[in-house]
């Protein structure tokens, strides 16, 4: 039985157009929107609506390599590029020279009905590669089919960073600056990131935590004769190709989980940012058979909360913890706008109401609208994990299947068995390898994990960086120097 098809997924039309959640940028086209992160009028890029796919196309769908299955769904999203094209920069972005093999993104089974979906065989070690190996091939052929050049701007909290500065490391017309909150990534995030020596990577680690360097990349985003002036392009989830890369291993995770398109599946997803995890949801609205889509937050639970009660409360920099679980100490989702929109029936003037509101105020509250009586639909359910749940989570995947997890998994891990059903098989995310958490995995289980052959030594390597202030004008000046 598929997933239902709530009045948010209609058909998208045949001229393919994205729009703002907010309502009041022109329609525009995929390349159009490929190279930037938020809309012109302060929202995100949206598509007029998810297409549908039907039984024959799901199983057309499944026998497919996973080059020529990311063509083929992220195809239907894009109508200005040719099918060739694409197919050929999705080629050349996966593979297994790449990814370790030609699986790209391997189901490991750890008993009948119970998966890790193995997303971190990537040059970072993370998730993240997967959508960045493609969004450096697809920046760098319409750079060059357009005479132009860009400077990416954006923010991690841990993988996003170097993810994007790997995929980008090198090509001609990109330039990369990458924020960081300074001092509260692992060892070895860091190491990855401000070891890089290439002259078009700049790395600035910012005083504060990650919603303080999320908030200066919408500042300087938002910033419309700067933003020309300098070529400000996005890299960070709030970037659509990004978000639409990673649908693809949700089809992967499922075919390889599933014997027919008539078998339904849950997924278990750690999320910071909503940009995992909302991934999952286009899915499911282009009709995907996912039961559940089970969201795991940390310590820092604003989305937690809001899938518990209908309160949607973003935290101060002062209320943000510093966890085990780094990347996902984000208080701010912002991917999460996204989702609301669908929530509201599409309907802009809300959304742009909704953000003033939390502008103003905070957050806001959706618990007794008819909007949150219609939640259910999409078969979100949340959980939260704590230092303890990680820990136990490590230690009982290790004891029960001899595999080692990373916290963030962890999270996914332990909420995704909270809510696990007996008759609908659990696919959980991995989301990074052990060895990015050194420190958290031999607390676990008494000894580090393993490094992957050309890792060793990473943490003592040279690294390059400028620390600064959350100074959105300082940081413009440290753009402008170097894209002179």
């Amino acid at each position: 039985m598929s997933a239902p098809a709530p009045k948010a997924a209609a058909a998208a039309s045949a001229a393919l157009r994205y729009v703002s959640t907010r309502g009041r940028m022109p329609g525009a086209r995929f390349c159009d929107v490929l190279l930037g992160g938020l809309a012109s009028d302060g929202g995100l890029v949206v598509p007029q609506g998810y297409p549908r796919l039907g039984a024959a196309e799901l199983a057309a769908l499944r026998p497919l390599a996973y080059p020529e299955l990311a063509s083929a769904i992220i195809g239907r999203f894009v109508d200005d590029i040719p099918p060739g094209d694409l197919t050929a920069l999705a080629r050349r972005a996966y593979r297994a020279e790449t990814f370790g093999s030609a699986e790209i993104t391997p189901l490991q089974t750890l008993e009948p009905g119970l998966h890790l979906l193995k997303l971190s065989n990537g040059p970072t070690l993370a998730f993240k590669d997967v959508a960045m190996q493609l969004l450096g091939e697809l920046f760098e052929y319409v750079l060059r089919r357009e005479g132009r050049t860009l400077n990416i701007l954006g923010a991690t909290s841990g993988d996003t960073g170097s993810a994007a500065e790997y995929a980008m490391r090198g090509r001609q017309g990109i330039r990369v600056f990458m924020l960081s909150p300074h001092g509260k990534m692992s060892p070895f995030q860091r190491a990855q990131m401000y070891s890089l020596q290439d002259a078009n990577i700049f790395n600035v680690a910012i005083r504060g935590v990650f919603d303080d360097c999320q908030d200066i990349v919408k500042a300087v985003s938002g910033d419309a004769a700067f933003k020309s002036a300098h070529r400000i392009g996005a890299v960070n989830s709030i970037n659509w190709a990004r978000v639409v890369a990673q649908v693809v291993y949700y089809f992967k995770g499922y075919f390889a989980a599933t014997r027919s398109n008539d078998e339904q599946v849950s997924f278990a997803v750690p999320s910071g940012n909503f940009g995992n995890i909302f991934a999952g949801h286009i899915a499911r609205m282009m009709g995907l058979p996912i039961r559940h889509l089970f969201l795991a937050s940390n310590e820092n639970d604003v989305l937690d909360e809001f899938f518990r009660t209908g309160r949607y409360r973003v935290r101060s920099g002062r209320e943000t913890a510093q966890t085990s679980s780094p990347s996902m100490d984000i208080s701010k989702a912002s991917n999460f706008e996204r989702f609301v929109f669908d929530l509201v029936e599409r309907d802009p003037t809300m959304v742009a109401r909704l953000w003033r509101e939390v502008e103003d105020a905070g957050g806001f509250n959706l618990a007794g609208t008819p909007y949150w009586r219609g939640i259910a639909q999409y078969g979100l359910v949340s959980g939260r994990s704590t230092h303890a749940d990680r820990l136990a989570a490590i230690r009982r995947i290790n004891k029960d299947y001899g595999v080692i997890i990373d916290p963030h998994t962890a999270d996914g891990v332990n909420v995704g068995l909270q809510h696990r059903e007996s008759t609908v098989p659990l696919i959980c995310l991995e989301t990074a390898l052990p060895a990015k958490f050194a420190e958290t995995i031999r607390e676990a289980l008494g000894h580090d994990p393993a490094v992957p052959p050309g890792y060793e030594g990473l943490e003592s390597r040279l690294q390059r960086v400028a620390v600064m202030d959350p100074d959105v004008e300082a940081v413009k000046a440290f753009i402008a120097s170097r894209t002179k």
